[in-house]
């Protein structure tokens, strides 16, 4: 199913010779990422509801994709941090503004919000801002630069908790801040429709053993992701069978992996973990899983990993804290564990271990039923387009 089956038409809120409402969604780059693909998905909903898509980054693999569904791409530096730079870049933007006859700009980070929402605002554009990171400010500096995103008509939260934060350093903003979490695609992330080849080539592709049970973290290189903490708890449960899969830990410096293998080791798992590259099948990789952790150390602004384990009907485990505890309900979708407690992480990893098939099935049902209820692309898309009618019909009201 197109995740945008489900999206109503625009309606066309202005006379302008009720032309089609061309939507501008501006990020510094389109390489992989969650960001990247939340853009993708709006263009594909934009262009579904009977609108024009236009996309302005520094490019990047992704654009293809958007050139596939019929989207507009321009390239500018909208994501450089040389200020001397910025004037020309917003002169720029705002000719293509004025000669695409752009409705609504939409800004996804804070140098585009520093280049794009000044030159919509001077030539009477409606703007949208999303707010996908951790919005925390150590210094007046990083403050400011926050707040860079927060000048547009309406801001959006990824979730409650990227909410709060904003709320914790700019105050209330009333209705000009909503919350718009993050989708799945769940005609992509859907366990009938990964063949058994493609399980079976991923498989194949890391050497897996098939006759344990697989615990795998689905995560960039970094530290906040949580691996050493996750080997350390299951150095804890290392009476039970299982094989761990870092995936994507492979990708990290030397310095990095070189610390996992050796602190696996020390810890007693030797053979039983193993440091993989990134995939570009998600899916099939997730379908080698029985149980999905998302141990990041400090709170995930969403947890993007959560939603797609949850879709695929995968035990999901992840800390009490951040995006990430917003969609798992615990003890009914997967486990929460108490933030950042050792002890706690393996408690819930011996209890999802010691689940049998008919209780993993039955969680497999509810963490299905609960993300196509609350959390997939086309909810996502039509909140966001309900957005961007209001803010038209507010802007063309009485022309």
């Amino acid at each position: 199913m197109n995740p945008s089956n489900q999206i109503k038409p625009f309606v066309k809120a202005h006379s302008r010779n009720q032309k089609a409402p061309v939507i501008a969604q501006i990020l510094p780059s389109l390489v992989r990422g969650g960001v990247e693909r939340g853009t993708l998905e709006m263009a594909q909903a934009v262009i579904d509801a009977g609108g024009r898509a236009i996309v302005v980054s520094e490019g990047g693999p992704m654009v293809r994709h958007l050139q596939r569904i019929g989207a507009e791409h321009y390239v500018l530096p909208v994501g450089s941090k040389n200020p001397f730079s910025w004037p020309g870049t917003r002169g720029r933007l705002r000719r293509i503004l004025e000669a695409e006859q752009v409705d609504l700009v939409h800004v996804r980070s804070r140098m585009p919000a520093t280049i794009a929402l000044p030159a919509a605002k001077a030539i009477n554009i409606p703007s949208v801002s999303t707010v996908h990171g951790r919005f925390q400010a150590h210094n007046f500096m990083k403050r400011r630069f926050n707040a860079k995103l927060l000048a547009a008509d309406h801001v959006i939260a990824i979730s409650h908790y990227v909410k709060s934060q904003i709320e914790r350093e700019f105050g209330n903003m009333d209705d000009r801040l909503s919350v718009i979490q993050r989708g799945v695609d769940i005609s992509m992330f859907d366990p009938t429709a990964v063949p058994q080849a493609r399980i079976v080539r991923f498989v194949d592709s890391i050497a897996l053993p098939e006759d344990q049970p697989v615990i795998m973290l689905p995560a960039r290189a970094t530290s906040w992701k949580g691996h050493d903490v996750l080997l350390q708890a299951l150095a804890k449960i290392s009476d039970r069978q299982f094989q761990c899969v870092l995936l994507g830990a492979a990708d990290g410096k030397r310095a990095f992996t070189e610390h996992l293998t050796s602190l696996g080791i020390k810890l007693g798992l030797e053979g039983r973990f193993r440091l993989t590259p990134s995939v570009d099948d998600m899916p099939a990789a997730l379908m080698a899983a029985d149980i999905v952790v998302m141990p990041s150390t400090t709170p995930e602004p969403f947890g993007r990993v959560a939603l797609e384990a949850q879709a695929m009907g995968r035990l999901a485990v992840a800390f009490d804290h951040g995006g990430a505890a917003e969609s798992i309900i615990s003890g009914k979708t997967g486990w929460l564990a108490r933030a950042v407690d050792v002890d706690s992480l393996a408690d819930c990893l011996a209890e999802a271990l010691a689940f049998s098939a008919k209780s993993r099935q039955q969680m497999a049902t509810a963490t299905r039923a609960h993300i196509e209820a609350r959390f997939s692309v086309a909810q996502m898309c039509g909140s966001t387009l309900k957005v961007y009618r209001h803010l038209l019909k507010a802007r063309y009201k009485g022309t």
